[in-house]
């Protein structure tokens, strides 16, 4: 039968409860034959869906002089296609009382609109127009080579502390795949051609390399049939190599100072190398950066806010899900006078006693309700489980995740949170980069 021939590995049901009485997301997984993951998830509490399309591409499958491609494209793939023209994929969207967008991390490029019910062909028919013939034209690429290096003077080199997470990611890291920026250096995106761009498009653009992620009000068996016929006949292409993201073992801390002459104030960002994401280690760490700086009655805030007036705000967490090493990181703004060593060694004082002191139950039950009204807000949005469902899918191969993240994370005993503690909080484990003002020059 044609619809044998064109699915493999159907129908395949998950519905897993991450706590009780918790709403879970219960979706239904198929690949087409061109290799297109498609996970469908039927919501019919309102008459919207939403779409996304996750590309297993990022700036960790990046070279040398050729950094913030990943980028680059999530601007290209809204400069037309074979039946859409210039411009027109947001307004077409945006007519029909839908939004759109995308975005791009280290780890995937992700594209996606919610639209009405009664819209379902023209999200399918938008997204697989421009995966099978994006328009990719000098003129296209200069313009957005060039509205892409304006975003990077406003975001990294004409904004205070800009430069200080390039800093980071340079010094902390030291295989280049997790080094440089996401939104890439001037000089290769001056240097991109047109040949270039096509390589990166055909090599990473490919339904075998995307996940196709649908929920909202639909039927499943009919949204099936509509994505074999808008998608089933863009041809695979040769999966392109996982980038090797392995770090070496960091053996001695690592220091700098920035002066920035558009900051007013220092500021203190520590961070240690951690291991990749969905990970035992992981969990433990993230639960750790919460215990610390998770609102006003965490430890840090309390301590380095209130009691000792060092700082004017601090934070903790991961610096986002990653499937190779990441970093545990942590910023202080610093209070006009404070001496910055003094700042640090407090903060040092509270992470020593993660590793002596047990947690309290009382920022276990916090963590709690923390972590419950979080995934209410995620599973709240038919657009937050279609990206996160993808992503999950992308990254770990594992869409049922959306789930169970947060049983695991809650998981985490008392006794793994402090072995992770001493694990990586460690000196040897840690980077540290403070940025200044920049003083004028006197003039002579």
């Amino acid at each position: 039968m044609k619809k044998q021939k064109l699915l493999i590995a159907v129908s395949i049901a998950l519905a897993l409860a991450p706590m009780a009485g918790a709403q879970s997301v219960n979706f239904k997984e198929y690949k087409l034959k061109n290799g297109l993951r498609v996970i469908l998830a039927e919501d019919h509490s309102a008459p919207t869906y939403s779409i996304a399309v996750t590309y297993n591409a990022g700036s960790r499958d990046e070279r040398k002089g050729r950094t913030g491609f990943a980028h680059l494209f999530e601007h290209m793939m809204f400069q037309g296609s074979e039946n859409v023209g210039k411009g027109e994929h947001l307004i077409i969207v945006e007519n029909n009382g839908g939004n759109v967008n995308g975005n791009t991390t280290s780890e995937r490029t992700q594209y996606f609109e919610t639209l009405p019910a009664n819209q379902i062909d023209l999200g399918l028919f938008i997204e697989a127009d421009r995966m099978r013939s994006l328009a990719i034209t000098q003129a296209n690429l200069d313009n957005q080579r060039a509205t892409v290096q304006e975003e990077r003077r406003e975001r990294v080199d004409n904004q205070p502390y800009g430069r200080t997470f390039e800093e980071i990611y340079n010094l902390a890291f030291d295989n280049f795949a997790n080094q440089h920026s996401t939104i890439g250096s001037m000089e290769d995106l001056s240097a991109a051609s047109v040949k270039d761009v096509s390589d990166f498009f055909r090599t990473y653009y490919a339904p075998n390399n995307a996940v196709l992620t649908i929920v909202g009000d639909f039927n499943s068996a009919e949204m099936l049939r509509k994505i074999e016929k808008y998608f089933v006949d863009i041809p695979p292409q040769t999966p392109p190599p996982a980038p090797n993201v392995d770090e070496p073992k960091q053996t001695a801390e690592k220091r700098k100072t920035i002066e920035d002459p558009l900051v007013q104030l220092p500021r203190l960002d520590i961070v240690f190398k951690i291991p990749p994401g969905n990970t035992p280690d992981s969990y433990a760490l993230d639960y750790l950066s919460d215990v610390l700086t998770r609102g006003q009655s965490s430890r840090l805030y309390l301590k380095m806010v209130k009691e000792k007036e060092l700082v004017t705000g601090v934070s903790c967490g991961l610096d986002g899900l990653r499937r190779g090493p990441g970093l545990f990181w942590c910023s202080l703004n610093l209070r006009p006078g404070k001496d910055p060593a003094e700042v640090e060694k407090a903060l040092y004082e509270e992470l020593d006693k993660l590793k002596s002191d047990p947690i309290t139950d009382a920022e276990v039950e916090k963590e709690k309700m923390a972590v419950r009204r979080a995934q209410a807000e995620q599973l709240q949005s038919t657009l937050g489980r279609a990206t996160t469902v993808g992503e999950f899918a992308v990254f770990y191969n594992d869409p049922a995740l959306i789930n169970t993240y947060g049983t695991k994370l809650l998981a985490t005993t008392k006794a793994q949170m402090q072995q992770a503690a001493k694990t990586y909080l460690i000196p040897t484990n840690r980077t540290v980069v403070l940025t200044v003002p920049k003083r004028a020059q006197e003039d002579k």
